[in-house]
């Protein structure tokens, strides 16, 4: 766009949105201290409870406890080759799930007789509880890493099918019949239109696959695993080991916690044409 087509509106408002911006960080800042706040006071009266005896350290470890289990696990290594190991079978399963879920909304999203013929059978195998079905997937594909992956495949398909189908069909009409007048091609219009579109839509259910294909890893790595964090967290229960259990338990919800805000990064970067409300206040 060349500088004459920009209106002297656009022209007066960008420092004015900039001076906004710059008043603006530090209420960000302050915001995001108090989002820290709670978690921190919790683990200091964590701490505080085992230091009295409050809490038994053979039902829930201390942070302190915790801090120095992660510090000897990560130096002997143990700890970076379950990680690693976990890390791939989520990212496999939430790969096959991811693309599966995609293909399928489309088909279902972009014509009605797609609909008709992938829309039903996907619901009735959404309201299965998917985690029941390990004793099937371990007759189907044994005791290996493919029970393993498939479990989070098939938990991270339906947040994705579920979210991208109704992003598909929310697209504003007007839009659609704008592209036609525009004598846009069915392919244009859905490549130009409803998949920017349906974008929103998407990156929310890649959130909530994210979620899914980590809770699925948990049980997944339960199947007769030799490494995972799943496996570390078993084995240590039968030595009672509640630190390492803890350090599980935490490990898994920082992972979930890092991918969901890369999603949220990707989600900014991707989305910088719609509006939104600088103040973060309707």
């Amino acid at each position: 766009m060349s500088e004459a087509a920009i209106s002297p509106t656009t022209r007066l408002d960008a420092p004015r949105t900039a001076r906004l911006n710059l008043r603006l960080q530090p209420r960000r800042s302050l915001t995001a201290l108090r989002r820290f706040a709670t978690p921190v006071l919790l683990v200091l009266a964590w701490e505080a409870g085992a230091s009295l005896g409050l809490i038994p350290s053979s039902l829930v470890a201390s942070p302190a406890e915790i801090l120095d289990t992660f510090w000897t696990l990560s130096a002997s290594g143990e700890l970076l080759g379950h990680l690693l190991v976990s890390l791939g079978r989520v990212t496999v399963g939430l790969g096959i799930g991811v693309v599966a879920g995609t293909l399928f909304a489309l088909v279902a999203g972009l014509s009605r007789f797609g609909e008709d013929a992938v829309d039903a059978p996907l619901q009735m195998a959404r309201t299965l509880p998917h985690l029941a079905m390990v004793p099937l997937f371990i007759l189907w594909f044994g005791i290996g890493e493919t029970p393993k992956i498939a479990l989070v495949a098939l938990g991270a398909m339906f947040p994705i099918y579920l979210n991208l189908f109704a992003g598909i069909r929310g697209v504003d009409p007007k839009l659609v019949e704008a592209a036609n007048t525009l004598g846009l091609s069915r392919g244009e219009l859905i490549r130009h239109v409803i998949l920017p579109g349906a974008l929103p839509s998407a990156l929310v259910g890649l959130r909530y696959a994210l979620g899914v294909a980590w809770l699925s890893l948990v049980v997944g790595e339960q199947i007769n695993a030799q490494s995972g964090i799943g496996y570390m967290m078993m084995n240590a229960g039968e030595f009672l080991r509640t630190d390492i259990i803890m350090l599980g338990l935490l490990v898994y919800a920082l992972l979930g916690l890092g991918a969901d805000q890369l999603v949220r990064m990707v989600e900014r970067g991707a989305l910088v044409w719609r509006p939104t409300f600088v103040s973060g206040r309707i």
